[in-house]
């Protein structure tokens, strides 16, 4: 995990450049770096993940073009065998490979990466730069227009406040050059279904996943593992433990009082054999860290801020407590085998345009919660379930086989892990909405706190103000007032608030929490 900026021109000194640079050091604490360009500058902060030795300090350089990237290329090892007979490289870090690549291959370079990545490349033969963001979105960049007209680019959009009048998402699975972004990669346009049947799908799923996992575990830093307890999490912890054969080590958070997933977090960790942690947050905890979280994250969303509060505040711990230095996690999972609200989908149809939107948009949210979360705290994250041909099958099963006709939810990615990698009742266990699987009480403290800062006239009143993503909770009003604190007039980087598809009968709830829906049933137990 590092921090990168790119100025397309000289329009502001390196003096000021430190001011907005340094707003994002916690994501490269161990070196920092600002170049110059003929035209402009690169910037880069680094947190030292493959390759720890100095030579793995970005920018790269080959006869004048440079390079910085935030991301980890999965498949560096076999492009680097293909290229070593022409490039010489000086360090053990996957991403000197990319200025060879782009000798090599041009713009047509990034769909041949398996990675996670964010990049800023200097072409010294056009004196330009070159942006490219991978498929998902899992690595974050930004980009805005300087009072000068230079477009600059980012890791976080906090880079950019009071630089840039406009704050944009820069697209995933496209690159910037030449003034123009194109898309280079789309894992959710499914032309034609493959033809699988049920058991070759689950095994399908299977071997994907494993192969996602092993890729993830390649770091020369030290690894952990966030175990919610919750099916996801759990199967990653479970197969890396069986693939590096060594007690791994897992953590997990819950509220001090009445945390459900605590319980079946540590019965996963026993199961494989885990070295656990367990890490307790208190309503004051939650109350005082909003503000911090809210800033870190750039959004007002309900969802990604409630999701959030526990994932910071354990991760923090981690930081604080341990020399860990990458997180696996179990993002990306519901997106693309469904949510409780999914199974109101009233065709096979819906289920893959919502699944669609979902992973398009998950950028805006989960990813961007896993990725704020842990980066504040000098981490990497890792997403397994990302994995770009893990995606891409997915998103090409029939959804007819994917909607939950089973009487379970997500039931292809429990039957394709069964034969006792987890014990069998967390493998069929109904999922927690996270609300309840940290403690459902941290949710209603939020809402009483929110209803004690407004009164019902305070609250009509203030809502008014907004004329996109309207506030529509007390709750929400509060989100979006922390936000527009930090991050003045850029609410339109974020599409929407999280909800389920009201559309759907069943789903036109006002609360984005799987609590509220008539088939939660015994979910939070």
């Amino acid at each position: 995990m590092c921090s990168i900026m790119g100025f397309s021109k000289k329009t502001v000194s390196r003096e000021e450049i430190r001011t907005y640079f340094d707003r994002t050091k916690s994501r490269g604490p161990d070196m920092s770096r600002i170049v110059e360009t003929k035209s402009g500058y690169l910037c880069f902060h680094r947190l030292a993940i493959m390759g720890l030795e100095e030579t793995g300090m970005q920018p790269f350089e080959l006869e004048g073009d440079l390079v910085v990237c935030n991301g980890e290329l999965y498949n560096w090892r076999e492009q680097k065998k293909k290229l070593e007979e022409h490039y010489r490289f000086r360090s053990g870090s996957d991403c000197e490979l990319l200025l060879p690549m782009y000798r090599e291959y041009g713009l047509s370079m990034f769909p041949r990466l398996d990675a996670e990545f964010a990049l800023i490349l200097y072409d010294s033969m056009t004196d330009t730069l070159v942006a490219a963001r991978d498929p998902l979105g899992i690595r974050p960049l930004f980009y805005g227009y300087d009072k000068a007209g230079a477009i600059v680019f980012a890791s976080e959009a906090k880079n950019l406040v009071g630089l840039c009048r406009e704050i944009r998402p820069f697209p995933p699975g496209h690159y910037y050059a030449f003034g123009k972004f194109v898309r280079y990669a789309d894992l959710t346009t499914v032309k034609e279904y493959c033809e699988d049947d049920l058991e070759t799908v689950c095994a399908n799923i299977r071997d994907k996943l494993v192969a996602g996992v092993k890729k993830r575990l390649d770091a020369d830093a030290p690894l952990g593992f966030l175990l919610s307890g919750g099916l996801d999490s759990s199967l990653v912890c479970a197969i890396s433990a069986k693939l590096l054969k060594t007690p791994i080590r897992t953590f997990a958070i819950g509220m001090d009082k009445d945390a459900i997933d605590l319980k079946y977090a540590r019965e996963v960790a026993d199961y494989i054999g885990a070295d656990h942690t367990e890490v307790y947050m208190t309503r004051d905890q939650v109350i005082s860290s909003l503000e911090e979280v809210i800033a870190l994250l750039g959004t007002y969303d309900i969802t990604t801020i409630r999701a959030s509060m526990g994932m910071y505040l354990c991760c923090k711990a981690i930081h604080e407590r341990t020399d860990i230095r990458v997180l696996m996690t179990g993002e990306i999972s519901d997106e693309l085998f469904g949510y409780k609200y999914t199974d109101f989908a009233p065709s096979p149809e819906a289920f893959q345009e919502e699944a669609k939107k979902r992973i398009d948009e998950i950028y805006m949210y989960d990813v961007l919660r896993a990725d704020r979360c842990i980066s504040v705290n000098s981490m990497e994250a890792r997403v397994p379930f990302g994995d770009l041909e893990f995606v891409r099958y997915v998103m090409s099963v029939d959804p007819a086989k994917k909607r939950n006709v089973y009487h379970k939810g997500k039931y292809l990615l429990r039957h394709a892990f069964e034969g006792g990698l987890l014990p069998h009742d967390i493998l069929y266990r109904e999922k927690a909405a996270f609300s309840d699987a940290v403690g459902h009480s941290m949710v209603d403290d939020l809402k009483e706190y929110a209803e004690a800062v407004y009164s019902d006239e305070a609250y009509e009143e203030k809502r008014k103000k907004y004329g996109f993503a309207i506030p529509f909770t007390k709750e929400s009003l509060l989100y979006r007032e922390i936000f527009e604190r930090y991050y003045p007039g850029q609410a339109p980087m974020v599409k929407d608030f999280w909800m389920p598809n009201r559309s759907w009968e069943g789903c036109d709830v006002n609360d984005p929490s799987a609590r509220v829906l008539a088939n939660y049933g015994g979910s939070g137990e």
